[in-house]
């Protein structure tokens, strides 16, 4: 069995997010239906959403919801890039990571979360 999650952002202006995405992180389009746009970084899918009943950005709300977590091998070259192309670089003084333009906190890592981590013997 193979199981994909992702993430679908609401986003008042999806074309407009996918240009930021694309120079920021270095996004790729999978797809454009104007409203709803299929993004990829480095293989990983996720989907910008403009707001529909229910489904609000978090300029509308005041707050997200999500924060999204970035694994990658270099953490710092990602962030940096982002930060150049706009993002808030102080979202989170401790870890790495930023806020884009769009309201969301994304944090940025090393890859070694993703390992199971040892138990210690009792």
């Amino acid at each position: 069995m193979s199981i994909h999650v992702s993430l679908m952002l609401a986003v008042e202006d999806a074309p407009e997010a996918a240009g930021w995405y694309k120079r920021a992180v270095g996004a790729t389009e999978l797809w454009n239906l104007g409203g709803v746009v299929g993004l990829a970084i480095d293989g990983a899918p996720f989907f910008l959403h403009e707001p529909t009943q229910g489904f609000v950005s978090p300029g509308d709300c005041g707050a997200t919801a999500v924060r999204v977590e970035v694994f990658v091998d270099d953490p710092d070259t990602f962030v940096r890039r982002a930060i150049e192309a706009g993002a808030d670089g102080s979202a989170d003084a401790v870890r790495r990571g930023f806020r884009d333009p769009f309201g969301r906190t994304w944090l940025v890592g090393d890859k070694t979360p993703l390992e199971p981590f040892p138990r210690e013997s009792k």
